[in-house]
């Protein structure tokens, strides 16, 4: 019989341990090894059994067993020193604090989904592990953030095999009174509560759980509430889940529940609030619409114009998709039905609502809401998360700013980062903090110290890494093939799988289509014969989950499934169902080489193979992501593509045989190539440059304060600025824009001539450029004219141009103006130049921004 309500009974602390309770529930312990050690030393077996959270200890340990070590000294000295180092930690300037007043007094991160620990599991892939990262690191460097996101009842789904190997899903309660949460409570001890409105009179309530991620708070809100119907209670219930309109209300929650609940949290603690909002993706887009509306229907009300402005002044939107299959986009209906008639806001119409997510361009749906249009629209700066993945996100959106270079959309790139003291082994830290003494991985310095360590110790320290890797798999597989219903007598081959001496390659992510997981079965018998090489055999350990309504990805596993499962190499290859982050904490340090195969360029970034060079891994990857920005030649391999195969299955045999070929002929050759003390110095020396080079490069240490540098703090400054003096300036640039729109018609180049320019001009020179130029009833303080200049390909299109403003000189005609400029020539080869009028405005984060341009005809072009 099943209970009908579960939740935790915890044990009463003695008072020597009181502080086990504030450790416990600052998440700061799953980064922190001393105070993992500290909770491990409870007990250990319970340890392990609880997933190493230290919540379910204390509620789970004996009374008996709290005694004991409240009597003990040496115990409570380290609870005690635990205590003090996190009060240090919380209570100490760090990095953020250096910037002075600049800086942002609050930032507010909104993501669908964070990774923190296996203890929280509010995540299914990479997007929620990087938000993860992000707090924890904003947390290390002091940055003054806010996370929201949901809670969710059932999380993501575990993942089992039938005896088909066909994935199945389980969906575990996960009860916030044995989660490391607190609910935000009012100053009378009321739970604190936001609630929106739906169709047909409804309402949405939710709670606000409040996770400590060491000094940032991680707002998350469940709409498990007695308020609620059943059907808004399920809101909540499952990362991912549902239809389309259980998506949207999940999604409003996130962005308008979210902005309410921040001024809830901020009301209640005092903390500042925020003046930057940043989208983790286009699912919290509906952030932008509740600012809006607290702006129009505030103290001093704006129109709908004047307060977008504010909004997207202190706007960040981060796009995480290559692909526009993996956009959010709502029927046009089902949005007027929720923003409109009975549910329209005063000042907030439905109709300027949908213009934000049109997709008002060619080749456009236009009876769709796109939540990634409408995050772009409601942000004044854009980011992808890879130099390759800015390019294919401006190529993407260009749509929004017509005649714009690809080049020019104004979306740049801040690549992924990942969290060191989260991801490296504590076996590779201690290689740091032995060279140097301390453990100083968020920085050059330590990774140049476990760089340095002697071939020697770093090859025993790489060994015992795959031995441990092994102990796990071999336990997971030993409990799938039990749940897929063998016995245990049939399971002795198990204790046999994988060899702590053998090239070890991991595969583990999400398993859409675009991923590749079965690339490596193209030819089954070429990848047969490299596992049972005789001289230099290979094993893999894949783990992946299917999204549950994705059939074609599932079938993907079972495929790979069926192959692993095949009696004469499952000692080679294994499928591990479940991957998660305590899976994954043990993968990628346990891996020589790690396998990344996506079809280019559909991989925004991907950070598990930074995961596993900071332990020591090669990486062997097709030139995508971040692969494409820091491969060097030395620190792995790069797959070759066939770029301008357009036939599927063809590009699939080619890049599967170019894998196949490396692996045999580069990756296991230079694996095997072993000295007289057995050792693979030349493998050795690249895991060595692997470390002093991609070590510091991808720390989410860098990648934050890239946020906060090229886009927290001038979002922070422009956020300030069109709200001073009664946002004056917000009301001057609505002002402004609508003039700027209204004459761009009829601006001109009327004429271009150049001095300098004969038959022969010499490399070292230079050329002056005019332009004349019809402004109508604007002045030259609000445009920007540019001379582009710079190589030029055979069919006169400019390659990588530079850009130079011109200078006004006299006006010739009412709106006339002449503009000049001096272009050095520095570079031989063709070359060529053009102008463009753009809007010049200091409200402008760059003047692209409102998508008008005026470039010279087609006639002038060809004087």
């Amino acid at each position: 019989m099943r209970a009908i309500r579960r939740f935790t009974v915890r044990t009463c602390l003695p008072a020597p341990l009181t502080p086990l309770e504030e450790l416990a529930t600052n998440l700061r312990w799953s980064w922190h090894p001393q105070t993992r050690d500290l909770f491990a030393a409870i007990d250990a077996g319970l340890w392990a059994a609880s997933g190493e959270d230290p919540v379910r200890i204390l509620g789970e340990v004996s009374a008996e067993r709290l005694v004991e070590l409240a009597g003990d000294e040496g115990f409570v000295g380290w609870v005690n020193r635990c205590r003090d180092d996190l009060h240090a930690y919380l209570s100490s300037d760090r990095w953020y604090q250096t910037l002075g007043p600049e800086a942002p007094a609050g930032i507010a991160y909104f993501s669908p989904e964070f990774g923190i620990t296996g203890a929280l599991p509010q995540y299914s892939g990479g997007l929620g592990i990087l938000a993860g990262d992000h707090l924890k690191t904003a947390s290390d460097l002091g940055v003054q953030i806010i996370g929201i996101g949901l809670f969710y009842r059932s999380g993501y789904f575990r993942q089992s095999l039938s005896r088909e190997g066909w994935q199945l899903e389980h969906y575990p309660v996960c009860d916030p009174d044995g989660s490391p949460v607190s609910l935000l409570r009012e100053a009378d001890g009321a739970p604190a509560k936001v609630s929106l409105g739906i169709p047909e009179g409804r309402r949405i309530t939710a709670r606000i759980w409040v996770a400590q991620v060491g000094r940032v708070p991680l707002l998350l809100l469940d709409s498990d509430v007695e308020e609620n119907a059943q059907a808004e209670r399920e809101v909540t219930d499952r990362l991912y889940g549902g239809g389309g309109e259980h998506r949207l209300q999940q999604e409003m929650l996130l962005g308008i529940g979210g902005v309410r609940a921040i001024r809830a949290f901020c009301r209640v603690t005092g903390a500042a609030a925020p003046e930057v909002f940043h989208m983790n993706e286009g699912h919290a887009g509906f952030l932008g619409i509740e600012r809006v509306r607290e702006l129009v229907q505030g103290e001093v009300p704006l129109d709908f114009d004047q307060a977008l402005e504010v909004c997207r002044a202190g706007t960040v939107f981060t796009t995480h998709t290559p692909v526009p299959a993996g956009i959010d986009r709502f029927p046009r209906e089902l949005i007027e039905q929720y923003f409109g008639g009975e549910n329209a806001e005063v000042g907030v119409p439905v109709q300027r609502i949908l213009e934000l997510g049109a997709e008002s361009f060619a080749g456009g749906d236009p009876n769709v809401f796109n939540m990634a249009l409408q995050g772009l629209r409601l942000a004044q700066r854009a980011n992808g998360v890879s130099l390759l993945h800015g390019e294919v996100s401006r190529g993407m959106f260009a749509g929004l700013w017509p005649g714009f270079d690809s080049v020019d959309v104004p979306i740049t790139s801040i690549t992924n980062g990942v969290h060191a003291p989260t991801w490296v082994a504590r076996e590779i830290r201690d290689l740091a903090k032995s060279a140097v003494g301390v453990e100083p991985i968020n920085g050059a310095q330590g990774w140049e110290a476990i760089a340095n360590t002697p071939d020697e110790q770093l090859w025993s320290v790489k060994r015992q890494l795959r031995e441990q890797l092994i102990t796990m798999t071999r336990q997971r597989l030993r409990e799938s093939w039990l749940a897929r219903g063998a016995s245990e007598p049939e399971l002795g081959w198990i204790n046999s799988v994988l060899d702590p001496d053998i090239l070890t390659i991991g595969f583990a992510r999400r398993v859409p289509s675009y991923k590749r997981l079965t690339l490596m079965l193209r030819d089954k018998d070429r990848l047969r014969a490299l596992l049972l090489d005789a001289d230099r055999p290979i094993q893999l350990v894949v783990a992946g989950k299917s999204h549950p309504a994705d059939d074609g990805g599932k079938r993907l596993i079972q495929e790979l499934v069926e192959f692993a499962d095949g009696a004469d190499v499952r000692h080679r290859i294994v499928f591990l169902p479940n991957y998660d982050m305590t899976m994954a904490t043990l993968l990628y340090p346990g891996c020589d080489v790690w396998l990344n195969n996506p079809i280019r360029p559909l991989e925004a970034s991907g950070t598990s193979g930074m995961k596993a060079a900071l332990n020591g891994a090669l990486n062997l990857s097709i030139l995508d992501g971040w692969w494409d920005e820091w491969f060097d030649g030395e620190n792995g391999w790069a797959i070759p593509t066939a770029d301008g195969v357009e036939d599927a299955d063809r590009r699939d045999d080619i890049e599967a045989e170019a894998l196949y070929e490396l692996i045999e002929n580069s990756v296991a050759a230079t694996f095997y190539d072993l000295d007289d003390v057995r050792l693979p110095r030349r493998w050795i020396a690249m895991v060595r440059h692997t470390l002093r080079t991609l070590g510091p490069k991808v720390l989410s240490t860098r990648m934050v304060r890239e946020y906060v540098l090229r886009l927290y703090l001038p979002a922070g400054s422009s956020s300030r600025h069109v709200q001073s003096a009664g946002f004056a300036l917000a009301k001057e640039m609505c002002a402004w824009k609508q003039r700027e729109r209204s004459q761009w018609p009829l601006l001109r180049v009327d004429h271009v001539e150049a001095d300098g320019v004969g038959d022969s001009v010499s490399l070292g020179t230079s050329i002056t450029v005019r332009a004349f130029v019809s402004l109508s009833e604007l002045s030259p303080d609000d445009v920007l004219v540019q001379a582009v200049y710079g190589r030029v390909d055979a069919d006169d299109h400019l390659v990588s141009p530079q850009h130079a403003a011109m200078e006004p000189g006299e006006s010739f005609e009412p709106g006339g103006w002449q503009y000049r400029v001096t272009l050095p020539l520095e570079q031989n080869g063709p070359f060529g130049y053009t102008v463009r009028i753009l809007p010049r405005h200091a409200g402008l984060a760059c003047p692209q921004e409102l998508g008008l341009q005026v470039l010279p005809s087609v006639s002038l072009a060809h004087q």
